[in-house]
């Protein structure tokens, strides 16, 4: 469960089908036939009594469904005083119902395989599930349960756990994070007070200190009635079926109050308004921000495309004079929109080593919008974003939930689930003049917000002192406390709704057929063809990675790859890029653990032309020194503000804990800011010349071309050559007599970032490790598990903890996380071992063994729903040399295992003698706590890796 702090975007999130509509029958509207087969998503959509609107979706091409419940109610629909109240009731929402008992909704979800999860804006909050096809009436019941019958289970111990939560995820996400303050303080500028958008999705903490479960019960009764929602069902579904169920188990729920559609509320200022932000951060940050107009508003079109134009990657404006320009190290131009308003934000991240205060940036983005202003707008700025459109519709078809959400979100806002060929048309029809229009009307000389984040003590850095400071919030006397009536409106039904509905046949589910190839030089090719979307989704892997890192030049093989993305022989940096948005195609370079890999995504009529720019990429790289010299700068300055990141130290920590500082696999990917000083142009040469060969390369596919398609395609491949190569050997890994803590101050910490860690096993598939993670998941590796029910839900220590068996070709490790609070680090650390000492000796349970086999079995039928799980299976096969049949073999062991064996498991792998602890966060208020558990700490410094003893 989350705060979705993102904005609703049309075109981006459309997803569409190349497909008639469904029959229209009797009393419902269809979505309309295009008989020139155009694009849209066929729907049927009716209105039951009561007022819920429904909308269902027919796709038999996995045997999956996916429902989703929107209410036109988020943080917009607040009253002043009490902020964070939606966010806070989605939270109550999985809080357990009349019928539903606490934590049951996680429990019967996951236990049917599925995935589950609710999300608030500022505009609606959703409550969505991805099930096998076969347990979708269950889903309805436990939707139906919620909206018709929640108040009849809640009560103040769940309000204040709830409560506790939310506060935990505020600290997690905004108060213990760089920047995370940014889009507070932001919006209360921008908007005047009592604007529903000048207070933040997540809430203020004094606001939800100040409610109680009267005014949760109250805001239910107001906004959570079937008129007030969308309930909208897509996948594999037997449509005359679908509609019994929904009728039986939402027709009888009682209408809400009537609900009035929001008039949208855009704004402007009178003068600039300048913040100063003085945050833990080492990258000193400049964001404007301009009010436009709001979602669906005519200018919306052309203020995203001149958004693209000035910071869309690049090919824009913005990275010339910023990035490539080397005064920032990030540089973004972005327009969300709103139900009730839009922004359009100019942000750059400072590079240190080139400017000395945001002034100096703020003169440059001034400059850049006057260039843009002299230049106007080219033929391939269009072109791109027409690219663009076709890429981004067509992918959309890869997922039912992206289809679901698109029908969902264009109904509650605009009472029109497919409005994808409106939204295609809108931004092809966008001209130059409309976006030169645009920026003369709401940019060039407009008032703005002008927020400076600056490291703390630096207020000087900021682009002009502040001139505004929010003013005392005026909250009305009424805002407190609030009378609740308990009569609810009684609800008559001819079945017994506590009974949960029993699943249907459960589905046949094969792993993707696929075929295996080879080509030339002997590269291994294993491929899927799936004719569901005209897309192609391919990985180059070549194993070896990081791991081939030069001694004391950790960061080779990340700085390498990031080279890769830079400029040909052939073509700028700019011009590859503008090339490959004209296709609507991506090709990215990466290093990651053992492998560096190349991604491309193509429309399949496309895929040539995209494979002949992957060509000129892999084989003639540039390699240009200004290129090298921006690259690392850009690295060093971002490994800087990490530094500053609570959960990048733990994980920095936890690295050297595992495997020590002698062995590569204990730093991060991108290496030190020590090793990329050694790292040369001349290494990244060689790097390439030694290890961008076909010796230890594999390719997966997964598209609508047949195998000799993909093979002719990839004939240009047969000249890459290059010798073999062998992978260095591990140092020692250090060995622990006893629990140790391992404490990295950051000072001014609100909560600790702790992992609890042991090395384990590599990853085998049908071996210990894997019954290792079988045996996990009751403790650790679900929502309901032991771990997260009592430090969550019982304790109120976290946002959410979990355990894991991490596993991979050479190594692996068991890992327990949470971030937890900073007054209750100690104490959280004691019920994990707590915890994990009653499994062992307890033993599992017989219903935790079924919990698991179920979960473990019936989740796959979504394994393998869309090209880039296909693929993640292909390299997975690839990558552990694993046989054919080894996910039958999987499942015979799910279903053979019993509580003995994991319990046994257990007792065997889960040695808290061998743990050690990692805690992140502030020394001088938790070493008092910390010596209570009675272990040697010492504080670990993770850039020069020295400890240091402190009990």
């Amino acid at each position: 469960m989350s705060a979705s702090l993102t904005f609703r975007k049309y075109l981006l999130a459309s997803a569409i089908m190349l497909l008639a509509a469904c029959q229209q029958q009797p009393g419902e509207v269809a979505s309309p036939q295009d008989s020139a087969g155009g694009i849209h998503i066929p729907y049927q959509r009716y209105t039951l009594e009561n007022g819920l609107t429904v909308i269902l979706h027919k796709d038999q091409s996995d045997p999956l469904v996916h429902v989703d419940v929107t209410y036109h109610v988020g943080s917009a629909r607040e009253e002043v005083g009490k902020s964070g109240f939606a966010h806070f009731f989605e939270h109550m929402m999985f809080q357990g119902s009349k019928n539903v008992a606490d934590e049951q909704h996680f429990k019967v979800i996951t236990e049917a395989g599925g995935e589950l999860n609710g999300s608030t804006n500022t505009d609606r909050t959703n409550y969505y599930q991805t099930v096998p096809a076969n347990q979708l009436e269950k889903v309805l019941w436990l939707e139906a349960d919620r909206m018709g019958f929640l108040l009849d289970a809640v009560d103040q111990e769940k309000f204040e756990n709830q409560r506790e939560t939310v506060k935990n995820e505020r600290a997690q996400r905004i108060d213990n994070q760089p920047y995370g303050l940014r889009d507070e303080r932001t919006s209360e500028a921008l908007y005047p007070q009592g604007h529903p958008y000048s207070w933040s999705t997540i809430g203020y903490v004094e606001d939800l200190d100040r409610v109680n479960v009267n005014d949760l019960k109250a805001f239910f009764k107001r906004w959570y009635g079937p008129n007030n929602a969308v309930l909208t069902i897509g996948g594999d579904i037997d449509i005359a079926k679908t509609k019994a169920w929904v009728e039986r188990y939402f027709g009888s729920l009682p209408t809400g109050p009537a609900v009035d559609e929001p008039a949208p509320m855009p704004v402007t200022l009178a003068e600039n308004r300048y913040l100063t932000l003085e945050d833990k951060v080492h990258l000193p940050l400049l964001q404007i921000t301009f009010p436009t107009v709001y979602a669906r508003h005519p200018d919306e079109a052309p203020l995203d495309v001149l958004a693209d134009i000035l910071g869309g990657g690049k090919t824009s404006l913005f990275y010339k004079n910023l990035v490539k320009g080397g005064s920032a190290v990030q540089a973004v131009v972005s327009h969300p929109c709103r139900e009730l308003a839009c922004e359009f934000r100019l942000l750059a991240l400072a590079n240190p080593a080139k400017v000395t205060n945001l002034a100096e940036l703020n003169q440059t983005v001034e400059q850049t919008l006057s260039e843009f202003e002299a230049r106007g707008v080219l033929p391939d700025d269009l072109a791109r974003t027409k690219g663009q459109i076709e890429a981004s519709t067509v992918f959309g078809l890869q997922s039912v939930a992206g289809k679901v959400s698109t029908l969902a979100a264009n109904q509650t806002f605009d009472g029109q689930p497919d409005l994808v060929a409106e939204d295609i048309a809108r931004y092809k029809a966008v001209t130059a003049e409309d976006v030169m229009r645009v920026y003369r009307q709401y940019i060039k000389g407009r008032n703005a917000v002008i927020l400076s984040v600056v490291p703390q003590g630096q207020a000087s850095m900021a682009v002009r002192q502040q001139n505004f400071a929010m003013p005392a919030r005026q909250i009305p006397a009424e805002s407190g406390s609030v009378s609740y009536s308990e009569e609810v409106a009684s609800v008559v039904d001819s079945f017994d709704r506590s009974k949960l509905p029993e699943a249907g046949p459960a589905p046949i589910v094969e792993v993707p057929q696929y075929w295996k190839s080879e080509v030339e030089p002997g590269i291994k090719l294993l491929g899927v063809t799936s004719d569901e979307t005209p897309t192609v989704t391919l990985t180059l892997s070549m194993e070896g990675g990081v791991l081939l890192d030069p001694p004391g030049k950790a960061g080779t093989a990340y700085l390498t790859a990031m080279m890769m993305n830079e400029a040909t022989q052939n073509f700028t940096n700019e011009q590859m890029a503008n090339e490959l948005a004209k296709l609507g195609s991506t090709i990215s370079f990466n290093a990651a653990g053992r492998y560096s890999q190349v991604y491309v995504s193509s429309l399949t009529q496309h895929f040539p032309e995209t494979l002949n720019l992957l060509q000129e990429k892999l084989f003639s790289p540039a390699f240009e020194e200004q290129d090298f010299k921006r690259l690392k700068e850009r690295l060093k300055q971002s490994m800087q503000q990490q530094l500053n990141s609570p959960g990048y130290l733990a994980k920095r920590a936890r690295d050297w804990v595992l495997f020590g500082e002698q062995n590569r696999v204990s730093q991060p990917d991108e290496g030190t800011l020590q090793s990329l000083d050694n790292i040369e142009l001349a290494d990244i040469k060689a790097f390439y010349q030694r290890y961008y060969v076909p010796a230890k390369a594999n390719i997966v596919v997964v598209s609508d071309l047949s195998q000799q398609q993909v093979q002719r395609g990839l004939a240009f491949l047969s000249s890459w050559q290059g010798k073999d190569y062998d992978f260095p050997e591990y140092e020692g890994f250090p060995e622990y007599q006893q629990t140790s803590l391992y404490l990295v101050d950051n000072p001014g910490a609100v909560q600790s970032v702790v992992y609890i860690v042991k090395r384990g096993l590599p990853f085998d598939a049908t071996g210990t490790f894997f019954r290792s993670q079988l045996m996990n998941f009751p403790l650790g590796g679900a929502f309901n598990s032991r771990i997260n029910l009592n430090l969550r839900e019982d304790k109120g220590y976290t946002y959410g903890a979990s355990s894991n068996f991490m596993g991979g070709k050479t190594l692996g490790w068991f890992e327990v996380n949470a971030d937890l609070n900073g007054p209750n680090t100690a104490d959280g650390i004691k019920e994990i071992f707590s915890e994990i000492t009653r499994y062992k000796e307890q033993g599992v349970s017989e219903q935790e063994v079924s919990f698991m086999r179920n979960a473990y079995t019936l989740s796959d039928a979504l394994e393998y729903e869309t090209p880039t799980s296909k693929a993640r299976f292909l390299r997975q096969l690839l990558s552990y040399q694993l046989s054919d049949d080894y996910r039958a073999r999987q499942i015979q062991i799910i279903h053979q295992i019993g509580a003995d064996e994991l319990t046994a498991l257990a007792r065997q792998q889960l040695d808290t003698g061998q743990m050690q602890i990692i805690v992140a966060g502030d020394k001088q208020q938790l070493m008092e706590q910390l010596v209570t558990l009675e272990v040697p700490i010492f504080e670990l410094d993770v850039q020069t890796n020295v400890t240091t003893p402190l009990n």
